[in-house]
């Protein structure tokens, strides 16, 4: 594993070849006459125009402004350095980004409850705000310094590094510029003045000087989420800030050919192998940045009709199962909370219907109602497309039968439309994915759009998350997915370790996807061969798991897992009961255990709550060659 300083895991891949899918058809010269001079260029309303934040819906003008005064008179709690190094001596890093994103927090509401207001009250609240997170020695989070020479511990002030959080503070102070520069004069003229100088100084000089940090994709392994999320903020303080013309066509032209890398790094199909819950800052991150190119172009800068554009955006409905549940593989969470209005838009600009109701779906659902709360510049898009949102027709796509064969990964249901009766989804793939758990032939089983057997998940974020002790972590092992552990051998990481002779095929009747998993297990598991084949069928409403192996010698033994949040009751010989769904099984040939797993991190409390548990099925002193079968019906 190539490893990020803490945030993000990004795994030894085979780097595809350089396309140049965004950067090659916009050299320097053609940007320099297609992008709007900075004046010029106004996204959104500033707050000065009152008559365009009047268009914001009476409602979401009423919830700003009941955030807003949540934060009047902030604090703006310290962060001392004994709180920044608590990562580098203990490995937490929820206590330092708890104060420093409150921060961000607090200065965000305060600066869209003064717009949608427009009578000064919060000016010296944003004014405290801003000027406090200036003062701030590293606009990042701890467990990303370590991308700095000194390493990991505090940051050095004479090596300024772009992180996800320094790049997402630059831009939050960039559109706070944007937006309020005038009526900050008032406080002080130097307030504004210092935004724009620590923007240049901590982001914008670092990025056209280097091209060695990792995210950018110039060197080194293919890139993940990191890349699209900080190139959609550097890309704001540029067209935002950067009144050198031919520098800001610089920044932007670079930011293209990093963004290259990341599109490099996707399949055809457009699956995101870090999952739905990082899509939105994977996949919905490269759309910020075609929406900051399309709106500083005057709609001239144009990637919509590129098909890997269109299928990038399409991947999040079709990872979802039903309501806020998604399929997760790897550190992707099981519940998630789409960002509407910026699903919606995205549909919209590919023409995706499908895309566009799962977006209206969401923000009818949601407590918010489409108001948002996130990076400022996604707020304000929010924000401004209210009105066109609420209009749309909303549902859930729940679509059939989906194979993403990049990334190995298939989903199916009963039926197209409806989340009536089992929904299986399953993946191939290897151990050396972004976020990569060892999870080579794992599955998940819902059930009327509720989970049942699962994927875990991923704990709260710590050190040791993103360090040469990751698989020492229970929920990155095989052993707790849904997967064989094979004379007492789990999976292994790493590229080699992999599916191969991948088969899938969908009809009315069924869909059935077959793998070999042998080489996923390292040699001391003692496998010849062993053929996972999970098929759907629709007709009897039943999910079958067959396991056909081959051994090297006589004499092993087997424990196949799954893994559920539901109550687990023997109903029969052979039969386990979970919920609305059966388990049948050769009690013969296989002894089914049962292990209540306690819950105490945050992370996991929150899809699975208290406890989970883990059914073993075990055979012992088997014979070099045979099949287990696992049958899950619907009660």
């Amino acid at each position: 594993m190539t490893r990020p300083p803490g945030g993000a895991a990004v795994q030894d891949k085979e780097v595809p070849p350089f396309r140049r899918l965004l950067s090659s058809g916009y050299p320097p010269e053609k940007l320099a006459k297609l992008l709007l001079v900075e004046d010029a260029w106004k996204p959104f309303p500033k707050a000065a125009d009152r008559a365009g934040w009047s268009e914001v819906p009476e409602d979401a003008r009423k919830k700003l402004l009941e955030l807003g005064a949540k934060e009047r008179h902030a604090s703006w709690p310290a962060l001392p350095a004994t709180l920044a190094l608590e990562f580098a001596r203990n490995g937490n890093r929820s206590h330092y980004e708890a104060l420093s994103f409150g921060r961000r927090t607090a200065l965000r509401r305060l600066v869209l409850a003064e717009c949608v207001e427009g009578e000064g009250k919060y000016l010296d609240d944003i004014a405290n705000g801003v000027w406090a997170v200036c003062e701030e020695t590293f606009w990042g989070v701890p467990a990303h310094i370590g991308a700095q020479r000194r390493g990991v511990g505090l940051p050095d002030v004479t090596e300024p590094i772009i992180d996800l959080f320094a790049a997402e503070t630059a831009s939050l102070l960039a559109w706070t510029h944007y937006l309020l520069a005038g009526q900050l004069s008032t406080v002080s003229p130097l307030v504004p003045d210092r935004v724009a100088v620590e923007i240049e100084r901590r982001v914008l000089e670092p990025f056209r000087r280097r091209s060695d940090f990792w995210w950018m994709g110039f060197r080194g392994p293919a890139v993940n989420n990191w890349n699209p999320w900080i190139n959609s903020n550097v890309l704001t303080c540029a067209l935002l800030l950067d009144r050198d013309a031919q520098r800001r066509v610089g920044e932007v032209h670079k930011s293209l050919r990093s963004l290259d890398r990341f599109l490099d790094a996707y399949h055809d199909d457009g699956g995101c192998d870090e999952g739905p819950g990082y899509w939105s800052r994977a996949g919905a991150s490269l759309f910020d940045c075609l929406e900051l190119l399309r709106s500083a172009s005057n709609g001239a800068i144009d990637f919509y009709s590129m098909p890997l554009v269109g299928e990038i955006g399409r991947y999040i409905y079709r990872a979802h199962i039903h309501d806020h549940w998604y399929t997760n593989f790897a550190d992707a969470p099981a519940l998630v909370s789409i960002a509407a209005g910026l699903v919606f838009r995205y549909g919209s600009r590919i023409g995706d219907e499908k895309m566009q109701g799962l977006g209206a779906w969401a923000a009818a659902r949601g407590p918010s109602g489409g108001v948002e709360e996130g990076s400022i510049g996604r707020d304000l898009a929010a924000l401004f497309g209210l009105r066109a949102l609420r209009k749309a027709k909303a549902f859930q796509p729940l679509v059939r039968d989906v194979w993403l064969p990049g990334i190995q990964v298939m989903m199916a249901r009963r039926k197209e439309g409806s989340a009536e009766g089992l929904y299986l989804a399953a993946q191939a793939g290897h151990n050396a994915e972004s976020h990569n758990h060892n999870d080579v032939g794992n599955f998940m089983v819902y059930a009327g759009g509720q989970p049942a057997i699962i994927d875990v998940g991923v704990e709260t974020y710590t050190a040791k998350t993103f360090s040469k002790n990751r698989y020492d972590i229970w929920t990155m092992q095989s052993a707790f997915h849904n997967l064989p552990t094979i004379n007492g051998v789990m999976q292994a990481a790493g590229r080699q370790f992999a599916a191969g002779d991948v088969h899938y095929q969908s009809s009315d009747a069924e869909a059935l996807f077959r793998m070999e998993i042998a080489a996923a297990y390292p040699a001391e598991a003692g496998l010849e061969s062993w053929i996972r084949t999970l098929r759907l069928d629709r007709g009897r409403d039943e999910v079958t798991v067959r396991d056909s192996y081959r051994m090297k010698r006589d004499g092993g033994s087997v424990t196949l897992t799954l893994m559920t949040p539901r109550e687990v009751r023997q109903t029969g010989a052979g039969v386990l009961t979970l919920g609305s769904i059966r388990v049948l099984f050769d009690s013969q040939r296989l002894r089914a255990r049962v292990e209540k797993i306690e819950i105490t991190d945050a992370s996991l409390k929150k899809p699975w709550g208290d406890h989970l548990y883990r059914i073993l099925f075990e055979a012992a002193h088997l014979a070099a060659a045979g099949e287990f079968l696992l049958r899950l019906q619907a009660a």
